[in-house]
């Protein structure tokens, strides 16, 4: 396997929004990574999956103190919490967050049915380790451990996220998980989701999934007057394309 160079890859999205990502994890695992700029503080929207330093990779643009916010708590999402001073999750899901899973970046060491499930998601599992390359010598995706990260903040469904300036709503978006949320600026009409919902195959078969509260989340979703979605994953959408996902899924899990 290679050794990579470069871990992560990064693109301005405009002059507030910075979008990281992980090239050489595999797309069930390649979570989003949002840095937001404001007034007096910044806020980081997941964290990736802790291979690499994220801190280190994000230097240049750590001027302010910086909010670091797990959207859930599986694996991809709060690798590098620890790294930083404040840590932001739901209630409840700060214990996992403290106490994270083992979980093998090996699919040999995955279930058999647990494998199938996630390929009828719309996941191909092309390769059995999900990552591409290595970040050094040494490095054994089978024994990697998401690091423990204790929560300093514990959020609920309307608490509020004020990096002065910008304003984030939290709302609450089981489904996907128990503690899954959202971050919602009605001013821009941005929505920072997750993986409530984005525009890729949505998993609700995972552990901690839960379909009847998901379908009461997507009708949430369908209400908000978003301008633009910023999700877990692939590329960010506008409300027309909201509207579509969530008409999919809702005619998908009531027919």
């Amino acid at each position: 396997m290679k050794i990579a160079e470069k871990w992560f890859q990064r693109r301005q999205v405009d002059d507030q929004i910075t979008l990281l990502w992980e090239p050489y994890v595999d797309p069930l695992l390649r979570c989003n990574i949002w840095h937001v700029r404001g007034g007096q503080r910044d806020l980081l929207v997941d964290t990736g999956m802790g291979i690499c330093s994220l801190k280190d990779e994000m230097r240049d643009l750590l001027g302010k103190p910086i909010i670091a916010l797990a959207t859930h708590t599986h694996l991809d999402h709060m690798g590098s919490m620890y790294e930083f001073d404040t840590r932001v999750v739901h209630r409840l899901e700060g214990q996992i967050l403290e106490q994270p899973p083992a979980v093998s970046l090996n699919t040999r060491d995955w279930p058999r049915d647990f494998v199938a499930s996630i390929e009828d998601s719309g996941y191909p599992l092309k390769n059995e380790e999900l990552i591409s390359a290595y970040p050094r010598d040494g490095f054994d995706p089978r024994t990697f451990h998401t690091p423990s990260a204790v929560p300093t903040w514990l959020v609920e469904e309307g608490s509020v996220i004020d990096l002065g300036q910008r304003q984030f709503e939290v709302l609450h978006l089981p489904g996907h998980s128990p503690g899954s949320i959202g971050l919602w600026e009605a001013k821009t009409g941005t929505l920072f989701s997750g993986d409530a919902i984005y525009d890729g195959p949505l998993l609700d078969t995972l552990e901690g999934c839960d379909i009847k509260q998901y379908l009461q989340t997507m009708e949430r979703l369908r209400s908000l007057p978003v301008t633009v979605i910023h999700g877990g994953h692939d590329p960010s959408f506008g409300r027309e394309r909201l509207i579509q996902i969530t008409t999919e899924y809702i005619q998908r899990r009531t027919t």
